[in-house]
């Protein structure tokens, strides 16, 4: 879906309330905003720790032990940026 708009005085733009409902985002809400070679990616932010308890929820057994999620997400970004 392509929607075009103009640029405000202050570099605003509103998001159309079609793209806003597709992408289940509401007034208030944060997003996360990603420059890409010659375009700008606009989607909802992800906080990781409702992620891992949604995520979780899913299935109908229960873990066996508790997950270190502060380590997981360090571990993570090491091996993303091959910190070791």
């Amino acid at each position: 879906m392509n929607i075009k708009r103009k640029l405000g005085p202050k570099g605003q733009i509103v998001i159309p309330k079609v793209i806003r409902e597709s992408l289940g985002i509401d007034p208030g809400d944060e997003v996360v905003i990603e420059a890409r070679e010659k375009e700008v990616a606009i989607k909802p932010s992800v906080n990781p720790e409702t992620f891992v308890e949604d995520y979780c929820s899913l299935i109908e057994r229960k873990l066996t032990k508790k997950v270190d999620l502060k380590k997981l997400l360090e571990e993570e970004v090491e091996e993303r940026f091959d910190l070791r």
